[in-house]
């Protein structure tokens, strides 16, 4: 089983208040990473996300952390395990299940949108 954690990204500036949710799922080396533009709700419909570069392995464990050079804080939201069940390079048709306090369930990510449906 591999780890995943979703962590809200607040990026505050004297014009703007930008939050978002940092999605990571543990992959060997590092975690594929997804910018999440709202939290995924169980059976609600498919939500906008985008490609992230990976990120380390420590993040995974943060709790609350306030990142260099004013780029926010982050907080985790929620975390856990997951199974992938399918998984290829360009991230089309990733499912992977997640077990999570508040996110349970298959996550389907599809290019730039992804779905939390329950996991039959």
């Amino acid at each position: 089983m591999n780890r995943w954690v979703l962590l809200e990204h607040k990026i505050l500036d004297s014009k703007l208040i930008d939050i978002h949710y940092d999605f990571l799922v543990e992959d060997k080396l590092d975690c594929f990473t997804w910018k999440f533009y709202e939290i995924p709700l169980l059976n609600k419909g498919f939500i906008k996300i985008g490609k992230q570069p990976n990120h380390r392995l420590v993040w995974l464990s943060r709790i609350e952390y306030e990142l260099s050079n004013n780029r926010g804080f982050v907080k985790r939201i929620d975390h856990g395990t997951c199974s992938y069940i399918s998984h290829n390079k360009d991230f089309q048709n990733f499912k992977i299940i997640l077990n999570g306090k508040f996110l349970k369930g298959l996550l389907i990510i599809n290019g730039n949108c992804c779905q939390l449906t329950k996991n039959n």
